[in-house]
């Protein structure tokens, strides 16, 4: 073991790098970004908090750190500092960065929920009541922020990263909710079940069509169709009349409808599934539900055969926290970046034992 300092960076510095190194998907990824992120990252480095260079890190060390003290780049001021803002009584001099009251979202948050979760710290088994430091940067996670990788040298280096280090699980959403049309101009392309491509404009909502017609359909139904899909600015919304008609569903350009009505045509009796997209806001509401279970019932269709689901990006996504609290009682909620759950939100007509069972729509 050594007490070898580390190259590092400015907190700025690390701040601008954390957006690449943890992508749209990682888990609680408004955790790993943000600035006290990046305080922590750069106070870790700064007094020697790596893994295998046996010296640890408190969020004491995070939030004592001042504006002075973290220009002082000099081993001997490193040193003191990971020392004394360690004791009591002894003054760091300059503007601090946080106050002392911020141990907890440092700890609790950026640590045990956000670093730490995805593999980029780790802490050292101590009681959970002791003060001591615990806390150490991931040795190949401490080099993405050597001021000497710069360019694509550190581009592939936070790709070799992710790869080596993140779950599979991380790795996998980290992917699906990548899975955005890269561009502000031309189209995104669905291909349908019945093997036609229907083109629609780019967006996140396009994005999210698209994986819910070619990810969510094949993985949740037996026998998939797409009856109708619509987005904001379509001037012609895809319709299959022929089996809209055979079901005896009356599709019209009503303001009810949702953004996508897939249907399961398996078995005796299809199962209709009217699914919303959602970037920012418009989920499955009660009202919403209400007023398609009104349309199919008119078709005379059951209320058994029929399913809503809303689709996001994520778990994280600001469209999910935003609308969670209005989602419809028995409807279900799936995301692009998790496409195998999803997430039911029972009404009390099922015993638990059924709720916890595979559930299928």
């Amino acid at each position: 073991m050594s007490n070898q300092l580390p190259p590092y960076i400015t907190r700025e510095a690390v701040l601008e790098r954390l957006p690449a190194i943890f992508p749209e998907g990682t888990p609680n990824r408004n955790y790993c970004i943000r600035l006290m992120s990046a305080s922590t990252i750069f106070t870790m480095l700064y007094i020697g908090a790596v893994d295998g260079n046996d010296v640890y890190a408190a969020p004491k060390h995070i939030y004592r750190m001042t504006v002075e003290q973290a220009q002082d780049d000099t081993s001997a001021g490193r040193t003191n500092y990971r020392a004394n803002s360690l004791k009591k009584g002894v003054d760091i001099p300059g503007v601090r960065w946080y106050a002392d009251n911020t141990r907890e979202p440092i700890r609790d948050e950026t640590l045990r929920e956000g670093l730490q979760r995805v593999g980029a710290v780790i802490a050292i088994p101590i009681p959970t009541t002791s003060s001591k430091p615990r806390y150490a940067l991931q040795q190949d996670f401490a080099a993405l922020f050597n001021p000497n990788l710069t360019g694509d040298g550190l581009a592939r280096a936070i790709e070799q990263w992710q790869h080596n280090n993140l779950s599979a699980g991380a790795l996998i959403r980290i992917s699906l909710a990548g899975r955005t049309s890269g561009s502000t101009t031309g189209n995104v392309l669905v291909s349908l079940p019945n093997g036609e491509v229907r083109s629609l404009s780019t967006g996140l909502s396009s994005d999210i069509s698209k994986a819910v017609i070619e990810i969510f359909a094949p993985i949740y139904l037996v026998n998939p169709a797409v009856l109708w899909i619509s987005t904001s600015d379509a001037k012609v919304p895809y319709l299959d009349k022929r089996i809209a008609n055979s079901i005896g569903l009356n599709i019209e350009a009503d303001k009810e409808l949702p953004d996508i009505i897939l249907a399961d045509l398996a078995g005796n009796t299809p199962t209709l599934i009217f699914v919303e997209v959602v970037a920012t806001d418009g989920a499955v509401t009660p009202r919403r539900q209400e007023a398609i279970y009104n349309i199919t019932e008119a078709a005379g269709l059951e209320r058994k055969s029929i399913a809503f689901v809303t689709a996001y990006l994520d778990r994280q996504s600001p469209g999910f926290k935003k609308t969670i609290a209005n989602l419809a009682w028995g409807s279900f909620a799936w995301f692009v970046s998790e496409p195998d759950k999803i997430v039911h939100f029972s009404d009390g007509s099922s015993k638990l034992i059924d709720i916890i069972s595979p559930i299928n729509l």
